[in-house]
């Protein structure tokens, strides 16, 4: 049997903000968790690619430093890891791309890989959180990239690799990138005890309105409204796996990977601008009795340039931190509405709103006399 893929995790652009730093501690102990489940999946080795000098050892991971002083080219990172041959392959992810992914997650990945041949393996094809590909020196045939979310589709164009796609489930569809998935992390107890350690504590969550909208999904008079980047795969797990109705605006998917010049649009945003954000966070009571937005369209929409300190704060609905005027306001607006709303980016409206339903359904079950107490 050969030896098992390295799994190249990034860390890195972490920022300085509060909300930043809240978000960076807790993609750091994700590593942790990240590359314990990779070698018990029987991946051989596991490296973190980081630019924070602070960073010197992991239990379960080797650390690799940037080169300082030096432009940073994300293709050239990764070929550098990748050695001159990996027999058993390679897998590139972010820290905390995917934090619930088990030992059996990262055993699909090898097993997909071990066929022979140019393969590759992705959690998403279009917009992927977890590429791994074999063997390991076909990255040389890609040309240069600033994010590894394109890695599946340009291994198959440029590289000639057959991709396979992981079952699409909550472990597969989360990834932990905004405060949004902080508060979805803190509420779900499927999150591991090494990443629930890191999380910021309960007051500095806005986990009000998250609990508040629980309930709804197992509601059947109730209605939620969810707009953004909604993908056909989770609407329809929504469908199948919440009794509430779903009212969904799904817009600008793939927004990160748009080819050069394209000008996001947004009928949502063009609500805003008829009615103005308190107008707007006004209407979405008569629309839902809770509401999921995917803000970066909002954002995009607006030609917003807010930092993302800035779209952190707004996740975390804390207007008085927020300095775009813009976002201020609808931040403002969104936090006092009269239904409770989710702020986030992609991950809320994918991985995150599955996570939210499976913790509704088992307090649900409990309140019914269905489930065990907690703990």
């Amino acid at each position: 049997m050969s030896a098992g893929p390295r799994l190249i995790l990034l860390h890195g652009g972490a920022g300085t903000g509060a909300a930043e730093t809240m978000v960076a501690r807790a993609r750091l102990a994700s590593a942790g968790v990240t590359a314990e489940a990779a070698r018990a999946g029987g991946f051989a080795s596991v490296v973190l690619a980081t630019d924070d000098g602070s960073i010197d050892t992991g239990e379960h991971y080797a650390v690799d430093h940037d080169e300082p002083a030096t432009a940073f080219s994300l293709r050239e990172r990764v070929l550098g890891l990748v050695g001159e041959a990996e027999p058993g392959g390679v897998a590139v992810m972010g820290a905390g791309a995917l934090p619930l992914l088990a030992a059996e997650d990262f055993a699909a990945v090898r097993e997909g890989l071990s066929g022979g041949g140019r393969a590759a393996v992705t959690n998403n094809f279009y917009s992927a959180d977890l590429t791994a590909w074999s063997p390991g020196a076909l990255l040389a045939q890609v040309g240069a990239f600033e994010r590894d979310n394109v890695l599946p589709r340009r291994l198959r164009d440029e590289a000639g690799c057959e991709v396979s796609v992981l079952p699409r489930s909550v472990r597969t569809a989360f990834d932990l990138d905004t405060p949004a998935d902080l508060a979805v992390l803190a509420l779900s107890e499927a999150t591991p005890a090494g990443i629930r350690e890191a999380l910021p504590p309960e007051g500095d969550l806005p986990l009000a309105p998250y609990r508040a909208l629980m309930p709804l999904l197992c509601d059947p008079n109730a209605e939620i409204l969810v707009a953004g980047r909604l993908g056909s795969a989770t609407w329809a797990h929504l469908e199948r796996e919440t009794a509430c109705r779903v009212r969904v605006v799904s817009e600008e998917r793939g927004m990160a990977s748009s080819p050069e010049g394209h000008a996001p649009r947004s009928l949502v945003g063009r609500l805003i601008e008829e009615l103005g954000v308190e107008g707007f966070a006004d209407e979405l009571a008569s629309l839902a009795d809770g509401v999921v937005l995917d803000t970066r369209v909002l954002l995009a929409h607006a030609g917003s340039r807010a930092s993302r300190e800035d779209r952190f704060q707004g996740d975390l609905l804390a207007p008085e931190n927020v300095s775009d005027p813009w976002l201020r306001d609808l931040t403002a607006a969104l936090a006092t509405a009269e239904v409770p709303v989710l702020a986030g980016g992609h991950s809320l409206l994918s991985g995150g709103l599955m996570a939210l339903g499976d913790q509704a359904w088992l307090e649900n079950d409990r309140r019914l006399g269905l489930a065990p107490p907690a703990g």
